[in-house]
């Protein structure tokens, strides 16, 4: 076989292998741990389930029983920053995934996808500054219906509000938006400096942007806890994520990092990017990026 031959079909062949890969990470549930040193000094540990956007179809039996399992961890609290659904009649396989976490204490703001259902578009958009123009249209999704399960399952609605939880001793205030991706978000509606009261002022947003850290940490929350970039889905091993489909920046994406700055500011917040549990069921890949939940040790600052 000629060389310009060979060439083509090698080119075939890997393609067809990371393909291969990308469609079998997607299910390949990861639970990620972090210890983040907020608490007041003297104060036990507090652990935090994270989850975000599982992106849910009722067939996907497999995510879902994981899901449930995370039950067994017996999280203090948990918190879900949106985009759970990704079908018309995926709010009981939601609910049902969720029914012993519902359990536990909890709070849970909404993404774009838990209004819209999702649609085919070119994978290429996903590339561009900010995930592309927005054009909010499509078909609505019982959002009313996950709301009412979650609230009517005890977990707080964060949805442009504040409000205050006490666990294990401990008074935690809440700050939370609705999706700052279709410009749901009202900060305004519910600023104001953190309680000098409360042990902890957490803020809670489904889409990282920095409108909304920015306001959160200048009214003095010390942990923000976030989902949307997927930890950019597809990433390049050695370079990272190719975009956060936001405006924050790539290496971000995904885990545990102090905002604005590095940590060296004793005002900057804590914060935690969720890489989420699903994707689109139109792009149902992942590349050197597990869909993931994420168990965080709350514990005493040094």
């Amino acid at each position: 076989m000629r060389t310009s031959v060979k060439l083509p079909l090698a080119v075939l062949a890997a393609g067809a292998a990371g393909l291969g890969w990308s469609l079998a990470e997607a299910q390949a549930y990861t639970l990620r741990r972090f210890s983040v040193p907020v608490l007041p000094a003297g104060s036990s540990p507090l652990r935090v389930l994270c989850l975000s956007d599982l992106h849910l179809v009722p067939n996907q039996t497999k995510k879902l029983d994981w899901v449930r399992g995370l039950a067994a961890l017996e999280p203090d609290l948990v918190v879900s920053t949106g985009d759970n659904l990704a079908h018309l009649e995926a709010v009981p396989a939601v609910l049902r995934a969720h029914e012993h976490l519902l359990k536990l204490p909890g709070v849970f703001v909404l993404g774009s996808n838990d209004y819209f259902a999702p649609r085919p578009k070119n994978p290429a958009r996903y590339l561009l500054p900010y995930g592309g123009k927005k054009r909010i249209h499509g078909v609505r999704l019982p959002t009313r219906e996950l709301v009412e399960g979650f609230s009517e399952g005890g977990w707080i609605d964060l949805n442009n509000r504040r409000a205050q939880l006490k666990i294990n001793d401990l008074q935690l205030e809440f700050v939370g938006v609705d999706d700052p991706h279709i410009k749901k978000d009202r900060y305004p509606e519910v600023a104001g400096q953190a309680d000098p009261t409360a042990a902890l002022t957490i803020g809670v947003a489904h889409a990282p942007y920095l409108r909304v850290l920015d306001a959160m940490t200048a009214d003095g929350a010390g942990l923000i806890l976030a989902g949307h970039t997927h930890g950019g889905q597809l990433c390049v091993p050695g370079y990272g994520p190719l975009t956060t489909n936001c405006d924050l920046d790539r290496r971000r994406a995904k885990g545990v990092s102090r905002y604005p700055g590095n940590g060296s500011d004793p005002t900057d917040a804590w914060m935690h990017v969720s890489a989420g549990l699903g994707t689109s069921p139109y792009t149902p890949v992942r590349f050197a990026c597990r869909p993931e939940a994420t168990l965080l040790t709350l514990t005493a600052a040094v």
